[in-house]
């Protein structure tokens, strides 16, 4: 039975995903999805391997992760027979920073985060995207005040390429709906508390009433809750019905 016949309340919002993903594949290759093996990127990846679209899928193993994160690459390899590309950080640009401030001196400062967030996840993304013409990510609007406006394509300056955001309107709900229904893997954190998962020092459970990504980063302001993957683009959003030269 196909997820749209067992989803008939997510029809519409699974078919426009299916076919999104199936333009992607097709009319802006390279494509690649990048993971962090949360929930929605999960509904994604599903959805590329269950449809066999022209998606790479890829993940940044920043050295600090839950085991139970990583543990979704064996999920996923022995549910699909697929295996996610894995992207670590520089070590000796990890070795530097730690010498230099500490092994948790993001604890310090937004600046210190930051910085510790562009060597272990920022400057890998840029090799993963590397040749790309498209890059696909499970973000939601729902999720964080930096997210509200998210648009479900845009064209992304600094990467220079196509950046589609494909589940934009879902909700929480809706992610979990095709999730449980479809049996599709994911982090069993999720199921004690951990409603958005980074790096183990820095993400904790929430509690009842917090925003989804309270736990992220906790200790800042929530206008400085990115880390540096996903910002705005430089460009105004451009038609993405071509590759931008």
């Amino acid at each position: 039975m196909s997820a749209i016949a067992q989803l008939p309340a997510l029809s519409d919002k699974i078919a426009r995903l299916y076919t999104t993903l199936a333009t992607i594949g097709s009319e802006h290759a390279p494509a690649a999805l990048s993971s962090s093996l949360a929930v929605e990127d999960m509904v994604i990846t599903d959805a590329i391997l269950r449809n066999g679209h022209s998606i790479d899928i890829f993940t940044l193993d920043t050295g600090r992760l839950h085991t139970q994160t990583l543990d979704v690459l064996a999920r996923v390899r022995s549910r699909y027979g697929y295996e996610i590309q894995v992207y670590t950080p520089d070590p000796e640009a990890v070795t530097r920073y730690v010498d230099q401030f500490g092994v948790d001196a993001f604890y310090d400062s937004v600046e210190l985060r930051q910085r510790c967030c562009h060597i272990r996840k920022v400057e890998p993304l840029a090799r993963a995207l590397a040749g790309k013409s498209a890059w696909v990510t499970g973000m939601r609007r729902a999720q964080s005040v930096t997210r509200r406006e998210l648009p479900e394509r845009e064209y992304d300056g600094q990467y220079r390429l196509w950046k589609f955001n494909p589940l934009a309107g879902w909700s929480e709900a809706e992610v979990w709906q095709y999730i449980r229904q479809l049996d599709v893997p994911y982090n069993p954190l999720q199921d004690q508390g951990y409603r958005s998962i980074g790096c183990a020092p820095c993400t904790r459970a929430t509690a009842a009433g917090e925003d989804l990504r309270a736990g992220r980063w906790w200790w800042e302001d929530p206008e400085h809750k990115e880390c540096g993957l996903h910002k705005r683009p430089a460009v105004a959003p451009l038609s993405p019905q071509r590759k931008a030269s």
